[in-house]
């Protein structure tokens, strides 16, 4: 049995979390979703029935893991022979801008698709303010910035990165320089390259008349 259950569907967040799994280079078997019909041991371990659920099959029994956020932070953990966990001065950072991309940037791209636009009175009532704040802000942070955290790359990256190549691919986010060029270099990315590969092949898959 490999070391983790991944189930995803390639048309899904499950990409960053197959991102993350091929950083640390962790064994694991994936279970392919219908969206249409998903599996009872999906919904038993998740009865959101949500995409990625991953299974972490440990020496002291199975340890159930989701929200792709989650599982990038998990997966680092566990293998920190990877070298992508931050140091004391990087810690802040680490968290700090993995779960602005869980909140802020999450819930931008989720409301330029919809075509919500909150009002002067509502931003205080949303997690991201304002459209317009959020851009604003990654493009101070990331000018003049290789990484999260610096000059290394760390996990939170994995999903910082995913979230960011996410909106610009669906042209939510403006291709301003500083996020087209720290995109870019996630891209370069040996296990992006990998696992992005896995996935558009499965899509194309997916695409073929049956």
């Amino acid at each position: 049995m490999a070391d983790y259950t991944f189930f995803t569907n390639p048309m899904s967040r499950g990409q960053i979390a197959r991102w993350a799994l091929h950083e640390v280079g962790a064994d694991y078997e994936q279970r392919l979703v219908d969206w249409r019909d998903k599996p009872a041991a999906l919904l038993e371990a998740n009865p959101m029935g949500k995409l990625p659920t991953l299974i972490h099959h440990a020496d002291d029994g199975d340890r159930i893991v989701t929200e792709a956020a989650a599982i990038c932070l998990y997966l680092a953990e566990m293998h920190p022979e990877a070298g992508l966990l931050p140091n004391d001065a990087e810690t802040a950072n680490y968290y700090r801008w993995t779960l602005f991309a869980a909140g802020p940037i999450d819930q931008v791209i989720a409301a330029r698709a919809l075509k919500f636009e909150p009002s002067p009175e509502q931003q205080a009532m949303v997690g991201f303010g304002s459209i317009e704040r959020v851009i604003h802000t990654l493009d101070a942070f990331l000018d003049g910035r290789t990484w999260v955290c610096g000059d290394r790359f760390t996990m939170a990256d994995v999903y910082f990165g995913s979230s960011l190549d996410w909106g610009l691919t669906f042209g939510v986010l403006p291709p301003d320089e500083p996020l087209v060029a720290y995109a870019e270099r996630c891209q370069a990315r040996p296990a992006y390259r990998a696992a992005k590969a896995i996935d558009g092949k499965l899509i194309e898959d997916m695409k073929k008349p049956s």
